[in-house]
């Protein structure tokens, strides 16, 4: 008889005790996990926290690029980013174009995401600094960390 034929004493498979130990940790991954994924709201508020922390990057950078005074306004569920044409700053000022090239720049939050506290507003000049000349901290409601933005640089992080 051909070895191949014969039993080599090992069997191929998973044994009871390794099974049940994959459902209970399976089962333990699901009760501690799956609140967190199921709950969007914390998805939404992070995700707003992400683009209101690009926007203010946004309007440093074109402040810079532009040479030009860009403001920030808030509301309690938005951001607005205007460009101002005249010596002093005037804000709000016109329209600023969006990075995709679309009129007027504002970032509305998702349903139940709010600033936890309203930002002043502030300016970015052609230098990129933020006006008033302070450090400035913007927290969205349900995001553990805030966005802040430098004073002297502009910095935003």
């Amino acid at each position: 008889m051909s070895g191949y034929l014969m039993r080599t004493g090992h069997s191929s498979g998973f044994t009871l005790l390794e099974l049940i130990l994959v459902l209970v940790i399976t089962g333990i991954l699901a009760v501690a996990v799956g609140p967190r994924m199921m709950d969007s709201s914390i998805m939404s508020a992070r995700g707003f926290s992400d683009q209101v922390q690009a926007s203010l990057r946004y309007a440093q950078k074109t402040a810079i690029a532009q040479h030009r005074t860009i403001c920030v306004e808030y509301a309690i569920d938005s951001i607005v980013l205007t460009q101002s044409q005249s010596t002093p700053a005037v804000c709000p000022g016109d329209a600023l174009a969006s990075p995709d090239g679309a009129p007027g720049y504002a970032i509305a939050a998702p349903s139940g995401v709010l600033f936890a506290a309203l930002p002043i507003p502030l300016r970015f000049d052609a230098l990129g600094r933020p006006t008033p000349n302070q450090r400035h901290t913007i927290l969205v409601s349900g995001v553990a960390d805030g966005i802040t933005v430098e004073a002297e640089t502009g910095y935003v992080h």
